[in-house]
């Protein structure tokens, strides 16, 4: 449209030439047109305020009929506003707080397809005493938050209502029943004093006994490095500097969690907790906040992309 001056005004026709002209496209919308669009009347001062009626040669589109006035969001606003609805996270907060209480039996042997292994261990500890078991369902909650804001059903392997365990085959079996989207075993490693840094397990390929990951592991993979990106970027950690050469990344054949799983499923270790600067970070709320946030980033990655 051309822009004639603020002081140009068209020549306008006689007002009743312009009713009736408004009365005759009106009458032919409607019965041409289905009634979806509407001309307003001519104001009587040619205001054209918040409700008032439309100037000459304005019209508004209406809603379908059967939903007036209703904004209907876009897909694609409604993927951003929820982009993991319909979608199964199972989060597996590494060992249990009472772990240690029930030595019995969580060091009774379960078949994780390969071989056998003890049903759950006790976990590490930093020198202070802050345990892997209380630093795992710290993260796993936070992080549950943050994935339910963005729509995703989440189910745990355990929340601290369990007196022990659950064993490492059944928390394979978890992620599995809820055929799950994505699985992500959380855990902080106990290695010695001056290894540092996060890495994510991914699980090799196996096939032997009731283990068979061959179908996941290609898709773990994928998981895995999007966990290890958005952990990087919200935590500033660096990836281990004693596994995986650099990568942040470990391919095991030996956890039966990975072995027995049918769906695609990693483990994090978010840091050493033996080392006294990963501890200080491991320690701090803020910093599991932002872990939460790397890994719930990865998963978003990870399933808006499958």
């Amino acid at each position: 449209m051309s822009y004639a001056g603020p002081g140009f005004e068209p020549p306008q026709p006689p007002r009743s030439s312009v009713r009736r002209a408004l009365a005759v496209a009106l009458a032919v919308l409607v019965l041409g047109g289905g009634g979806w669009f509407v001309w307003g009347a001519v104001a009587d001062d040619g205001g054209g305020g918040k409700g008032d009626a439309l100037s000459s040669g304005d019209y508004e589109p209406l809603s379908p009929i059967g939903t007036p006035g209703i904004s209907v969001p876009s897909g694609s606003e409604s993927e951003s506003a929820a982009p993991l609805a319909g979608k199964v996270v199972v989060v597996d907060p590494g060992h249990n707080p009472g772990n240690f209480k029930h030595t019995a039996e969580i060091n009774r042997k379960v078949d994780i397809g390969t071989n056998s292994k003890e049903c759950d261990t006790t976990g590490t500890a930093t020198n202070s005493g802050y345990t892997e078991a209380e630093f795992t369902l710290d993260v796993a909650r936070r992080l549950r938050t943050v994935l339910e804001q963005q729509g995703a059903t989440v189910k745990f392997t355990q929340d601290g209502d369990l007196a022990f365990g659950p064993c490492v085959d059944e928390r394979a079996r978890i992620g599995n029943a809820a055929r799950a989207d994505a699985v992500v075993s959380i855990h902080a490693d106990g290695s010695s004093a001056g290894n540092r840094g996060f890495h994510v397990i991914l699980p090799g390929a196996v096939h032997e006994g009731d283990a068979d990951t061959r179908p996941i592991v290609a898709s773990s993979k994928v998981l895995g490095e999007d966990v290890k990106d958005g952990f990087v970027r919200e935590t500033g950690s660096a990836p281990s500097n004693y596994i995986g050469d650099g990568t942040g990344l470990d391919t095991r054949t030996d956890l039966g969690g990975l072995n027995l799983s049918t769906v695609p499923k990693v483990f994090i270790e978010c840091g050493n907790m033996r080392d006294s600067a990963d501890a200080a970070l491991l320690t701090s709320g803020t910093w599991r906040e932002k872990a939460a946030q790397g890994i719930s980033e990865g998963i978003v990655s990870f399933l808006r992309g499958s």
